[in-house]
């Protein structure tokens, strides 16, 4: 009889994550399969926020990719001293609140903001942020960074030995290395990116700015809250889950490999270089974009901070319980799902992301709609999903390391008979701690500012901090809300430095 190369462990844990992933994408778009008006079709303002998805997405992704094509040019080309911390920083606007950096944009480019203040100083008219460059401009915000990293590590992955042979044969470096680099990065960053915004609720929903200007997603929201027209908005939340499934397909179907191969890990000379000057505005310019809005909202939110509204500080209880909550149950579904392996849970794993949290909240509307009253179980099926639709990033972090710890001690483990409890505790556990720090505090961080399930489903009094947030901005408090914008980055980035931290730090054995 064959022994697995793999201490036997307790095999139900994964199969109930799985069903639980199953329950929240496939059995949500059940439910609003089932409930969706198909007879009745799209009216012309459901095509329109059909098209008007699309579009934006598109011209975000491209300007995200187009601009961050020289700042990683810029940044492969050059070294100088603070390039590792503002390469870290380029990371920031994952884990950033969305609604936060909405505000921060605000304050530059809104109706009182500095942009605006300056055209009036000179005499010009005042421009508006929403609407459709709105909305572009603050995807390109949160995206541009991502694919400056994504374009980055494509040039840092050229070998040295290229550029030498280059340099000896007097060859165009940009024709010959970087042009069939950017071939192989763009499209699949690209198509990542139209995922995204595919599904970026609250910046629609905070700078759309009219019928104009509605995505699908703010669509359904609308048909929920205020229309209460639940069949549209399944018919919307399907035709939203299949232009996710059609991005995902395509964007995993361009994602290739690297085709510049391996060197000698040499570091890396060139000897076609221009004066610097060009390659540090383009860097000055993309700091400055990125880091003004953050400033803004430090800058403004802190004078306000000792009086901001007592149900400020009741929201972020309530917004802090469920990102902790989410935290642990995505590490907990991650960790059971990298240990069951196998073609399912990479199936599983994915799931999620082709699969929108405004969806998933409808389905998950109309599964409990018939029960209770859904702002009764709010909180919960907000964890629930916010914990879902993290778990790809988390199993992602965590899955390569349970791979490797099962193939350098899988053997020894059946040799000393280490199974179940005991297997995890002494050999796994210990050398998961990072990767599981990680995961936790990224689940908890994006929990923590999202802004999509609880909108459809919280009354009075039981907003999360990026609600209350938002019904400060709509309010035209924008102090009050600029310091629960402050209060909400301090949290996000203080529960994930807190997980970081306790998986950086040393295991007692």
């Amino acid at each position: 009889m064959a022994h697995s190369l793999v201490p036997v462990t307790p095999r139900w844990p994964g199969v109930a994550a799985a069903a639980l992933v199953l329950v929240l994408t496939l059995g949500t778009l059940a439910a609003v399969g089932w409930r969706a008006e198909w007879m009745g079709g799209l009216a012309p303002a459901d095509w329109a926020a059909v098209r008007f998805t699309l579009v934006q997405a598109f011209l975000s992704a491209l300007l995200s990719v187009l601009l961050a094509i020289p700042v990683a040019r810029a940044l492969a080309r050059r070294g100088f001293y603070g390039r590792d911390l503002l390469i870290t920083l380029l990371g920031a606007p994952f884990l950033l609140p969305v609604i936060v950096a909405v505000l921060g944009l605000l304050a530059i480019f809104g109706r009182g903001g500095l942009l605006n203040d300056g055209l009036v100083w000179l005499g010009f008219q005042p421009v508006s942020i929403f609407g459709l460059h709105g909305v572009v401009l603050a995807h390109v915000f949160f995206n541009m960074p991502l694919a400056v990293r994504f374009i980055l590590q494509g040039w840092l992955s050229i070998p040295a030995e290229r550029f030498r042979l280059a340099a000896s044969l007097n060859a165009p470096v940009g024709r010959l290395l970087e042009w069939p680099m950017l071939r192989s990065v763009v499209p699949g960053t690209f198509l990542v990116i139209f995922l995204i915004c595919l599904t970026s609720f609250a910046v629609a929903l905070t700078m759309g700015g009219g019928p104009r200007a509605t995505t699908v997603e703010l669509a359904i929201y609308q048909a929920v809250r205020f229309d209460f027209d639940l069949g549209r908005a399944a018919l919307l939340a399907c035709i939203q889950f299949g232009l996710c499934v059609l991005a995902a397909a395509l964007a995993w179907e361009v994602t290739g490999n690297d085709p510049m191969g391996a060197g000698m890990d040499r570091v890396v000379q060139r000897w076609d270089l221009p004066r610097p000057v060009v390659d540090y505005a383009v860097i000055a310019m993309a700091a400055l974009f990125l880091l003004l809005p953050l400033g803004m909202i430090v800058v403004r939110g802190l004078p306000a901070f000792p009086d901001m509204p007592a149900t400020v500080w009741a929201a972020a209880l309530r917004s802090l319980c469920v990102a902790i909550g989410s935290a642990a149950l995505c590490v907990l579904m991650a960790l059971a799902l990298a240990l069951r392996g196998g073609a399912m849970v990479s199936v599983v794993g994915v799931m999620p992301l082709a699969a929108s949290g405004l969806v998933v909240g409808t389905g998950a509307f109309l599964i409990v709609f018939p029960f209770v009253r859904p702002a009764d179980v709010a909180l919960l099926v907000t964890m629930l999903v916010n914990a879902t639709l993290a778990l790809p990033f988390a199993l992602r972090a965590i899955a390569p390391t349970v791979d490797q710890i099962n193939q350098s001690y899988g053997r020894l483990g059946l040799a000393l008979d280490m199974r179940g409890w005991t297997w995890l505790r002494w050999v796994v556990l210990p050398r998961l701690r990072r990767p599981l720090g990680f995961a936790a505090g990224l689940a908890a961080a994006l929990s923590m500012g999202d802004l999509g399930v609880i909108a459809l489903f919280a009354g009075q009094g039981q907003e999360t901090l990026p609600l209350a947030m938002y019904r400060l901005m709509g309010a035209y408090r924008m102090e009050a809300a600029a310091s629960a914008a402050l209060l909400l980055v301090v949290l996000s980035f203080a529960l994930f430095w807190i997980c970081d931290r306790w998986g950086r730090g040393r295991v007692e054995m």
